[in-house]
């Protein structure tokens, strides 16, 4: 188990690898892909606020993973993230997860 290992660059891509379909890709070329598929499915529309979008369909899931990976320990999720344990209760409550 790595809990207090610094992941390098390399490792943390291989770690954000999904797989589906019996075929493995990093994570940011699943984001790439969805992407692509949403400004394709705009059909001409424009789009808005699209950081807080894509940040709102993906902090709520990453800080329930997180938290359920660490038995819900504040203190150690907020490690795990990079994050104070302030800020993590602050998106915790923000998501309705606390």
């Amino acid at each position: 188990m790595m809990t207090d290992a610094v992941l390098s660059k390399k490792e943390n891509q291989e770690y954000l690898t999904v797989t589906h379909s019996k075929k493995s890709e990093p994570l940011r070329q699943c984001v790439s892909d969805a992407m692509q598929r949403y400004f394709n499915n705009l059909d001409g529309h424009g789009a808005n606020n699209l950081y807080r979008l894509v940040m709102n369909e993906v902090e709520a899931p990453l800080l329930e993973s997180v938290m359920k990976h660490t038995g819900g320990n504040q203190s150690q999720a907020a490690s795990i993230l990079g994050i104070s344990r302030s800020t993590l209760r602050k998106k915790l409550s923000q998501y309705d997860l606390d």
